[in-house]
């Protein structure tokens, strides 16, 4: 893969967890203000197109989503299957 491919894919990563790690937070305050709340489907589709680490952090940071099992053991083992598939990526690319 070429350097511009690579960096295109860190800067895709780096805003993808960046917009899970806000969502987060934000979803956080909107819930303690009880206003419109963004849905649990949305933070896991983001979560799912590479941003379950910054969802993981925002979890733990806002303290959110912790009491939901789903949340709380399906991030982490998403995150456990995205870097088993980029250690794959990496390792096919590196042939």
């Amino acid at each position: 893969m070429s350097v511009e491919l690579w960096k295109l894919l860190a800067g895709y990563l780096l805003l993808v967890n960046l917009a899970g790690f806000l969502l987060m937070g934000l979803d956080k305050r909107r819930a303690r203000r009880g206003a419109w709340r963004i849905s649990e489907k949305a933070l896991f589709l983001l979560a799912v197109l590479g941003g379950s680490l910054g969802a993981i952090a925002g979890m733990r940071t806002f303290r959110h989503k912790t009491r939901h099992w789903y949340f709380r053991y399906g991030l982490p083992a998403l995150l456990a299957v995205q870097l088993a598939l980029a250690a794959l990526l990496g390792w096919y690319v590196a042939k």
